[in-house]
């Protein structure tokens, strides 16, 4: 197991490849783009342009920010001593990807078509062999659990047909295995993180089962063990108004997520600002450790940063491409 003093050299690393992080004068210029054309023409002048000038058509620029996330990921993995950092961070691709493999076969059984142009190579496990495994129904070398976790969502569906319950089991292995990856590094900020992700999920999710009118004993299955807050205290706050939820929550790091998001009068437009302030709340994590030549905690960081990013841009991009109104595409921006 390293240490962080192993981290030395990832860290210059990281900080040398930091010029590929887009500034916010570039994110204010794709708001002050006129169409979808001005602002691709902008991001060509970035480190994406490579990317865009590989897509045959300017619609295609999701192809071109996913590029930019492998590379990133590729590169990292060259000098990154634990693998279980970009295992974290590449896990909820993998977990993407088996959800649109198993809703395809789903919807396929019930004449419906299936969906394969929205996987993703971004996962741990190449796209080739997950699709063979799956369709195939051999899963015996399938890795992180899966080959356990699939049959028993295929199985759930068999009996049940309820799609959130399938997603439910995998989004509970997503977590539980982070857990066990974080658990076994010496770094107690990527603990932290993970931790923090659980909480934030849970918020999450509290806030769109209240929206959709879910009881308790419906809602419980929905909620991960494995963060700073019980199960059991954030189920309670779901027959609370959402005024109290900060004051419930006020021990743990994850109620900042609620202080920015209070002036609200209607659950869509709080759930919409809560996605943008549990980003910027689990960034805030991972920035205390910028600062140290030698934390671990630093890849996660600089990883996040490029994931916020993405976001940011298919934020952008879809929106003016839609003729959304930039303020806003401005205030779903994170970290800019």
């Amino acid at each position: 197991m390293t240490c962080s003093v192993d981290y030395g050299y990832a860290v210059s690393r990281l900080r040398a490849m930091e010029n590929r992080l887009l500034e916010p004068g570039v994110f204010q210029r794709l708001l002050d783009s006129e169409d979808l054309s001005s602002a691709i023409r902008v991001l060509s002048e970035t480190p994406y342009g490579k990317w865009i000038l590989e897509q045959q058509s300017e619609e295609k620029f999701d192809k071109a920010i996913e590029s930019e996330l492998l590379y990133i990921y590729s590169e990292t993995e060259r000098f990154v001593p634990d693998p279980g950092l970009y295992f974290i961070c590449r896990l909820p691709y993998d977990i993407h990807n088996i959800k649109v493999l198993l809703k395809g076969i789903f919807n396929q059984k019930e004449g419906g078509k299936r969906r394969m142009d929205l996987l993703t190579g971004l996962g741990n496990m190449p796209v080739d062999e997950m699709v063979m495994a799956i369709e195939s129904e051999d899963y015996r070398l399938m890795p992180f659990g899966f080959h356990r976790t699939v049959p028993d969502c295929v199985s759930i569906w068999d009996q049940s047909h309820d799609i959130l319950q399938v997603e439910r089991v995998l989004d509970e292995a997503l977590f539980s295995l982070q857990v066990k990856i974080a658990g076994e590094m010496p770094f107690e900020g990527v603990r932290l993180f993970v931790r923090s992700r659980i909480d934030a999920e849970n918020i999450r999710n509290l806030a769109r089962l209240k929206r959709m009118g879910f009881e308790a004993p419906q809602a419980a299955s929905f909620f991960h063990n494995g963060g700073s807050v019980p199960v059991e205290k954030v189920l309670s706050l779901l027959n609370e108004p959402f005024e109290g939820w900060e004051r419930f929550l006020s021990f743990a790091d994850v109620s900042k997520t609620l202080s920015s998001v209070q002036e609200h009068t209607d659950l869509d437009s709080l759930i919409m600002d809560l996605e943008r302030s549990i980003d910027d709340f689990l960034s805030g994590i991972l920035a205390k450790f910028k600062y140290s030549a030698f934390a671990p905690e630093n890849v996660l960081h600089f990883l996040w940063l490029k994931e916020i990013e993405a976001k940011n841009l298919r934020i952008l991009l879809v929106g003016i491409g839609n003729g959304a109104d930039r303020s806003v595409l401005r205030r779903l921006l994170r970290n800019v």
